[in-house]
């Protein structure tokens, strides 16, 4: 076993295990904003764990391109989809207040809905 194999393999099982921790916070955790949290962050980063080590280990073939590809295309999507699903929660008053620490997004709808302009 070389050291390209052992990199390769660390890498995978690593973003393996984040993605595994990933789903399980999405089914363990109460409201959608920590489980959309738990879909986010930890799995892009598995993800993106898993193609390193698929790129290392096809090094010098055509498909690195597709992997560096898709790695790309996660990393560009993920954050806007993490963050319309979380408007939507909100708006749809589908949280829990208790979970909050600062609810900053209340003080803005009260502005929006009073008329107020926020383009400063």
């Amino acid at each position: 076993m070389t050291v390209v194999d052992v990199l390769t393999a660390v890498l995978v099982l690593g973003g393996s295990t984040l993605a595994l921790t990933a789903a399980i916070g999405v089914v363990r955790f109460p409201d959608t904003l920590t489980r959309m949290h738990a879909a986010s962050k930890p799995q892009v980063l598995g993800l993106l764990l898993v193609l390193a080590g698929a790129a290392i280990q096809l090094r010098g073939q055509a498909d690195v391109g597709m992997v560096l590809l898709t790695g790309l295309f996660t990393m560009i999507t993920a954050p806007v989809i993490a963050n319309r699903v979380g408007q939507l929660a909100y708006r749809e008053q589908n949280v829990r207040d208790d979970l909050l620490t600062a609810d900053e997004a209340d003080e803005f709808v009260e502005r929006m809905e009073s008329g107020g302009d926020d383009r400063n």
